[in-house]
């Protein structure tokens, strides 16, 4: 396959092979700079992109590479990916929508055990030759929310309902049929209805605060956040401000609004559970993201449906 792949991601690296062994030439550009030099030097030459919702593909890039024929995204969200520009070139967008939704859900499973119990503070404690037994929340047979029921959601319902019944409920934009979930037509009702709330969306205009200071005060003061999506899809000002005023119990995230830029306010917190976006990475999940790439791109240029089209 005579085609040349400008990859931007900076997190599949040890399954890039897969793509070479398969006959693709990769330009890695997987920095600002790089990124630059490489649409510059390559332009002509570029008939595919890799990339990940928040690194995106600038409608000035997009024109600056006239061989462009597919931009495949890696994870479900697609938010810095300029559609318009691709769709009027004619350009196909794929994502990588449920390759590494097993990883996501276990992540998010993890922080939810960790911010209801307070694994962080107590194993801090310990290492510190403290000894506080503080008594903490269970998490067997509270009340689930899940707004976004994708691929990420259904696996975070899952694991949620057979191992620690929990009741499990959830919004989006209709009722997704084949599910004994409970729907519910807005965030704010979704929110007055459960214990804890997982932000499990796509980023992007459509989905941007849709956790509010009123979803989050619906979700009260022994309510959690875990937010493993985008930090976009929660008005992060409001969130700060309810963990500190304790109207809301605590929060668990893994993304944020300025990347890699974490906050000095929810550093500063003892009610919250932080990663650095690394809930959708795994070695089993850099694998099937990469495996899906090759799989779209090889049907693209084959002539063939791609699997996983976004709109």
């Amino acid at each position: 396959m005579n085609k040349t792949v400008l990859v931007l991601v900076e997190t599949v690296d040890d399954y890039l092979p897969l793509l070479e062994q398969a006959g693709y030439r990769l330009v890695r550009a997987q920095s600002q700079a790089l990124r630059a030099q490489a649409i510059e030097r390559e332009a002509e030459r570029i008939d595919a992109v890799l990339t990940r919702g928040p690194l995106g593909l600038t409608a000035a890039e997009i024109g600056a590479l006239p061989s462009l024929r597919i931009i495949c995204v890696i994870g479900a969200g697609y938010e810095q990916v300029d559609l318009a520009a691709a769709a009027a070139k004619g350009i196909m967008v794929t994502n990588g929508a449920g390759a590494n939704a097993t990883a996501v859900a276990d992540h998010a499973m993890a922080m939810l055990l960790a911010l209801l119990r307070d694994i962080p503070r107590a194993d801090a404690s310990m290492r510190w030759g403290e000894w506080n037994r503080v008594i903490s929340p269970s998490v067997s047979g509270k009340r689930l929310g899940i707004l976004g029921l994708g691929a990420v959601g259904q696996a975070i319902a899952k694991r949620a309902a057979l191992g620690f019944d929990m009741p499990i409920s959830y919004h989006s934009r209709t009722p997704r049929e084949g599910v004994a979930y409970t729907w519910y037509d807005s965030p704010l009702r979704l929110a007055e209805a459960v214990d804890i709330l997982v932000v499990a969306t796509p980023g992007g205009a459509d989905t941007r605060h849709l956790v509010d200071a009123e979803v989050l005060q619906a979700l009260g003061a022994k309510g959690y956040l875990v937010n493993i999506a985008r930090a976009s899809v929660v008005d992060s000002a409001a969130l700060v401000l309810a963990l500190q005023r304790g109207t809301l119990a605590g929060a668990a995230l893994d993304v944020f609004d300025d990347e890699p830029n974490v906050p000095d306010t929810l550093k500063a917190l003892n009610n919250t559970v932080l990663t650095p976006h690394v809930a959708g990475q795994s070695p089993e999940a850099a694998r099937d993201t990469v495996t899906l790439v090759l799989r779209n791109l090889q049907a693209f240029f084959a002539g063939e449906p791609v699997l996983t089209p976004v709109r």
